[in-house]
């Protein structure tokens, strides 16, 4: 039998990451180990020690929880994991009489879908549910039943002539390191959030749909970011994108789809993660009649070989369906709390 997701209630905690490595070791440790393998024990120590300055630089309003992470791990590697914002998604979005989220993350980080947990938190606006993995400060997919549902997607990066050219031969990870690589200084100049900070701060403080928006598509950040946004009311569901001078709202009129590519800022470049432009066709297609149940909606190319985490959201009712993937294979129990 594939093991259950496990619900954590850290809603009485100062530091809710910490609490969520001290209540899930083993998960916290193995994805730890799996970073130092992957970029290797030096590469993790320079990347922690910028990441590192660079928050204490901008005086990020989450620096004193991701301290205590950090010192409760065996080794680096807490700074920068929390700031690698590397992440490709599907979403899609009804915003019929009890508005709804479906969400699908890719990763390529594997191991994420069997560790995924459920944080029960709370700020100063409510309760809400994080869906997502301990000694993490920040959010990528949450939950705040009676107030809203919000998601995160890697925007594209802006394209270089030279990666433009090497994409055209067929060199796509050297295209994409070029870009990532000219974006570095400006990202290192920049004093705004992280996306993923901005999104533990609007699940934290905002009250309802309205302030959740104002504040995705109002306070600065240090990087592009595509938001997405259900509400509890008819019509409340939105695509908050987000680049480094520029933003756009797009409404769900009745539906709204994300993917990993812009849809209405001008601004050249290529998606982060493969099939965007399909898996965007194929959510759009999928919200033009009825959804089905129980999964039956999550079908490549929405599911692909880098799909970690699905879920549906109604925040009106606080639904929530989850399930841990490692590509389009379950690798836990469907998660289902009202």
């Amino acid at each position: 039998m594939l093991p259950a997701i496990p619900v954590f209630d850290l809603r009485d905690e100062a530091q809710p990451a910490l609490a969520a490595m001290r209540a899930a070791p083993v998960r916290a440790q193995a994805l730890w180990l799996w970073a130092r393998g992957h970029y290797t024990p030096a590469g993790l120590a320079i990347a922690d020690k910028l990441s590192r300055h660079w928050l204490r630089r901008n005086d990020n309003p989450l620096r004193d929880e991701l301290d205590s992470v950090a010192a409760a791990l065996p080794g680096a590697g807490a700074y920068a994991l929390n700031l690698s914002f590397e992440w490709g998604c599907t979403v899609g979005l009804g915003a019929a009489e009890a508005p709804f989220m479906l969400r699908v993350l890719d990763w390529p980080l594997e191991g994420l879908g069997e560790r995924l947990c459920v944080f029960r938190q709370a700020g100063p606006a409510g309760d809400w549910l994080n869906l997502g993995w301990p000694g993490f400060v920040g959010v990528i997919t949450a939950l705040a039943p009676g107030r809203f549902a919000i998601a995160i997607n890697q925007p594209p990066l802006p394209q270089r002539a030279i990666a433009r050219m090497a994409r055209r031969v067929g060199a796509d990870f050297l295209g994409l390191a070029v870009d990532w690589l000219a974006a570095r200084p400006a990202r290192w100049r920049h004093g705004g959030l992280p996306p993923a900070h901005l999104m533990r701060l609007v699940c934290d403080n905002a009250p309802d749909y309205a302030a959740a928006l104002a504040m995705l598509r109002d306070t600065p950040l240090a990087a592009g970011a595509i938001f997405s946004l259900a509400g509890t009311q008819p019509g409340e569901a939105a695509v908050i994108e987000r680049a480094e001078e520029s933003h756009a709202v797009i409404e769900a009129r009745p539906n709204a789809v994300a993917a990993n590519g812009w849809q209405c800022i001008a601004n050249p470049g290529a998606p982060r993660w493969r099939y965007s432009a399909e898996r965007h066709a194929a959510m759009t297609a999928l919200l033009a009649g009825p959804v089905p149940s129980d999964f039956g909606w999550l079908t490549p190319p929405i599911a692909n070989e880098g799909s970690r985490l699905a879920a549906m959201m109604c925040p009106a009712t606080g639904r929530l369906e989850l399930l841990g993937m490692e590509g389009v294979t379950a690798v836990t129990r469907p998660l289902y709390l009202a």
